[in-house]
């Protein structure tokens, strides 16, 4: 293998750690986020976890490309049913909070302390 080649699978090496790295503390974050605002309405965050749904690029408020991640979380507000909900981060940021209601309606929240 030429000195180029392995230059190249270095870079790629630290460009998909460093992608696994981001991803990690992104949905760290995003859980604190789902567990906080589960809380605020007095409803319990199902299975302390956030599953990945989609992966995009989007521009952050200085004009960079970062990536765009929603998560889904599931919660309960009985411990009957099982209620969905989302958040959507822009990097590190939140960018929205789906929750939806018992009869059915979505609430929005745009997370202002992000």
């Amino acid at each position: 293998m030429s000195n180029l080649g392995v230059l190249f699978a270095l870079i790629a090496l630290v460009l998909i750690v460093w992608f696994w790295a981001d991803s990690l503390r992104t949905r760290e974050h995003a859980l604190r986020v789902c567990s906080r605002a589960c809380k605020q309405i007095n409803t319990q965050l199902l299975d302390e976890t956030v599953a990945l749904r989609r992966l995009s690029v989007a521009r952050n408020a200085e004009g960079n490309a970062v990536w765009r991640r929603t998560y889904r979380f599931e919660y309960t507000v009985d411990g009957d049913q099982r209620l969905r909900g989302s958040v959507i981060m822009r990097g590190q940021n939140v960018e929205t909070i789906a929750i939806q209601s018992p009869d059915g309606a979505t609430q929005f929240e745009e997370d202002k302390s992000a």
